[in-house]
């Protein structure tokens, strides 16, 4: 049997971005959460941790005769990751075709263009 991939899904990442908010999270804390976005059953979101846990993207911890998680691996880390990834990919490496795409495809505003630029200019 194949090892399981670290690359988080797109239904993992959103159990990630609810464990990030909270710090700390029961399987109930994160349903919860997600149902305020999305319909999705209880026993779905408890697989899904398990995985995680399985992973090693969460780690848990019995409290009070519940298991509460918490990620194993900062936001910044998963994102510097993820962004890395998906620039080799789709670009080679290069962050620039990202951004031209970006800026002449309308998705960047004139403000956040302002402050990438700011932000540019700081780094030089």
């Amino acid at each position: 049997m194949r090892p399981r991939s670290r690359t988080l899904t797109e239904q993992e990442l959103a159990i990630m971005m609810v464990v990030w908010r909270l710090g700390t999270a029961t399987v109930r804390n994160v349903y919860e959460e997600l149902l305020k976005e999305r319909k999705i059953a209880y026993t779905s979101v408890m697989t899904i941790m398990k995985i995680m846990t399985d992973k090693k993207h969460l780690r848990r911890r019995l409290v009070d005769r519940a298991h509460v998680y918490e990620a194993t691996r900062p936001k910044n880390l998963i994102m510097k990751e993820l962004v890395g990834d998906f620039l080799n990919r789709m670009f080679n490496g290069s962050a620039e075709p990202l951004m031209l795409y970006l800026v002449h495809n309308r998705y960047i505003s004139k403000k956040e263009l302002d402050e990438i630029v700011r932000a540019i200019k700081e780094r030089t």
